[in-house]
């Protein structure tokens, strides 16, 4: 139907004094030739299929995605938020509503409650098998690396910081720091106090775990002086 030459894909570049057909307006079909429907009349999987190869290949997971009748804000490849079931609603309303010294106030008494369960129970008196009992201690008769704590902290609330630290010397040396860390968070959270912030890196942490493992195994040792540190 035309003979003139186009010499780029959208015919807007020609050769001077050539007539390049105009694209924007619709072109009137050959005798005999099947009008193609327009793009918005065709399916979601018509549209997938028609971008590509002839063979329909390319776009089939866009087709796909779209005859699942998911939402078109979702693309292939996203993740849809998870809606936070009814619990989890609950305690988000809770904590969006609760003064800001709830939380250092619900760990205070959690605190308090270890504390006063320490004093009343008096584990320094207690029978090795007496309840709550360790249980790798009554199965085995090894030191866990928990076990004397809570007689160092009876002593350390009587204030024998001795006979606390030959129960459990490394929970000794570690309270001051947790005291501090505890206070220093309550008191900002419920105060707003801006006390000097005790950084601790993870090469700390892991020295200091390290250095509890080396605790835990030399004080199940059955030589002497490793025999001091069994409780």
């Amino acid at each position: 139907m035309y003979r003139e030459r186009v010499t780029s894909v959208d015919g807007s570049a020609g050769q001077p004094g050539q007539q390049v057909p105009d694209t924007s307006a619709p072109q009137a079909a050959p005798p005999g030739a099947v009008a193609a429907p327009h793009a918005d009349a065709l399916p979601a999987e018509g549209v997938a299929h028609g971008a590509g190869d002839p063979h329909g290949h390319a776009g089939h997971a866009e087709g796909a995605w779209a005859h699942d009748g998911a939402s078109a804000a979702w693309p292939p490849g996203a993740y849809q938020q998870v809606e936070p079931d009814r619990l989890t609603r609950f305690v988000l309303r809770v904590h969006a509503r609760s003064p800001r010294w709830a939380a250092p106030l619900a760990a205070l008494g959690c605190v308090g409650i270890g504390l006063a369960y320490a004093l009343v129970s008096d584990p320094t008196r207690s029978d090795p098998d007496a309840a709550p009992s360790c249980l790798l201690k009554l199965t085995t008769g090894l030191d866990c690396p928990g076990c004397g704590g809570t007689r160092a902290l009876w002593y350390v609330l009587h204030g024998d910081l001795p006979a606390a630290a030959r129960h459990h010397f490394l929970f000794v040396f570690a309270l001051p720091f947790l005291a501090y860390l505890f206070v220093a968070w309550a008191g900002k959270q419920a105060f707003g106090w801006r006390l000097p912030e005790l950084r601790i890196s993870s090469p700390v942490i892991a020295g200091f775990l390290a250095v509890w493992l080396a605790f835990s195994v030399a004080r199940n040792l059955p030589w002497a002086p490793f025999t001091a540190l069994y409780v």
